[in-house]
């Protein structure tokens, strides 16, 4: 990995990201510090994993079927003084 102090990465942001294209994950420092990492793609969707479609999310939540009971109270409303 190569490592770019972050001012010459700004000068030079296009070798940076081909160079993340062709050699891997590229760091950035800034004040000797580890800031941050350019990734290919392909390599960045790998590590991000497959996020499920809206359907797909729904479609994952649990059963509850009546297999709980959500009692409810039968009582009237109370009264509640509004200031009126």
């Amino acid at each position: 990995m190569t490592t770019w102090q972050l001012q010459e990465a700004k000068q030079r942001f296009s070798e940076v990201v081909r160079r993340a294209h062709d050699e891997g994950p590229q760091i950035v420092t800034r004040h000797g510090e580890d800031v941050a990492v350019v990734l290919d793609m392909a390599e960045y969707r790998q590590l991000k994993g497959k996020e499920p479609d809206f359907k797909d999310f729904l479609l994952s939540a649990p059963d509850w079927d009546d297999d709980i009971e959500f009692p409810r109270s039968r009582d009237l409303p109370r009264e509640v003084d509004l200031g009126w």
